[in-house]
């Protein structure tokens, strides 16, 4: 049996310029890191013994006898493209936070499948080859209305800019110390709003919108730099929080769709608190919350925010792993 590890990301600065359509003409960035909440996928041959050749576990349980009868779609899709017709397999998934809720949790799902599928074979692969077949999955086989910054995010790991072009994908890990990460963690605030969704429909609008939001766009790569060069510098760590507010300021106005009446309140109420700014994790609509605030007002904030569940959590570096 083979384990693969994949951490979950948190994206900062740049989401919105890595989709193709964006990145291919104009170029794109983006800041993001990962975190310590995984998502497991267990996977082995599956002993001739049984009526189904296939078992699936997820949120439902599939059991098949051929790949074309699975109806999740990135398993079904990643058996076949990886030839796995011939020999039965089984797939267990399970995870430390929610799908659909803005962490990068389908990406972490597809990078670790192929991980896993990889190693059940004896096939080892880089982390970059392997988030670039993951992106070659979700939106060639796939045709999923997903940008390129997650499954490069969960697969190296770390605290990265990610650069995007027509000819290349490449990750550079942002060097700053130890202390300096840990205050950054520090100032960093959680919030599950309690709302899943399906991201599809709003990154369709969001695509819809790029020709119409050039501008936006440009700003919003340009704060990757600004984020980097307070990050590396002595500036007080809320500047980064007040460039993650204008940030999501800019995203909030690329399609109607990203923020709701539930997620503009909680901000709302943050900021009333002292938060130095935030953001809504992934392409909207829901799932969690980042606020940014100095570490004394954070108790204040659970405090007010308490029906909204706290997810301490910590940067990590690993990427996806195997446990074997």
């Amino acid at each position: 049996m083979i384990i693969s590890k994949t951490p979950f990301r948190i994206s900062f600065f740049g989401g919105g310029t890595d989709f193709p359509l964006w990145y291919n003409e104009h170029g794109g960035t983006v800041l993001s890191t990962s975190i310590d909440k995984y998502c497991y996928l267990s996977c082995r041959y599956l002993p001739p013994f049984f009526d189904n050749k296939y078992r699936v576990v997820y949120s439902d349980i599939e059991l098949t006898k051929s790949v074309s009868e699975i109806k999740h779609p990135v398993v079904r899709a990643c058996l076949d493209y990886f030839d796995f017709k011939d020999r039965g397999v089984e797939v267990i998934h399970c995870a430390d936070l929610p799908a659909r809720t803005g962490i990068g949790s389908s990406s972490s799902f597809t990078v670790g499948l192929i991980n896993a599928l990889h190693a059940l074979n004896g096939i080892h692969s880089s982390k970059e080859d392997l988030a670039k077949a993951a992106i070659y999955v979700e939106q060639n086989l796939l045709r999923e209305s997903v940008g390129s910054q997650d499954q490069m995010a969960v697969a190296c790991g770390g605290l990265n800019q990610i650069s995007f072009s027509a000819d290349s994908i490449s990750v550079s890990p942002v060097e700053i110390s130890e202390i300096r990460k840990l205050e950054l963690e520090s100032s960093l605030i959680l919030l599950y709003t309690g709302v899943s969704r399906y991201s599809t429909e709003i990154a369709q609008a969001h695509i819809q919108n790029i020709p119409k939001k050039e501008s936006e766009l440009r700003l919003m790569a340009q704060m990757v730099d600004e984020a980097k060069k307070i990050l590396t510098s002595s500036a007080p760590i809320s500047e980064f929080g007040r460039l993650l507010h204008e940030s999501w300021m800019i995203k909030s106005k690329l399609t109607q769709k990203v923020s709701t009446n539930l997620v503009d309140e909680i901000y709302k109420v943050a900021l009333g608190l002292g938060a130095d700014g935030g953001k809504l994790l992934g392409a909207g609509g829901g799932g969690f919350i980042l606020l940014s605030a100095r570490p004394e007002i954070h108790t204040r904030i659970h405090l007010v925010l308490s029906q909204y569940l706290h997810v301490p959590f910590r940067f990590e570096s690993e990427g996806t792993s195997l446990l074997t």
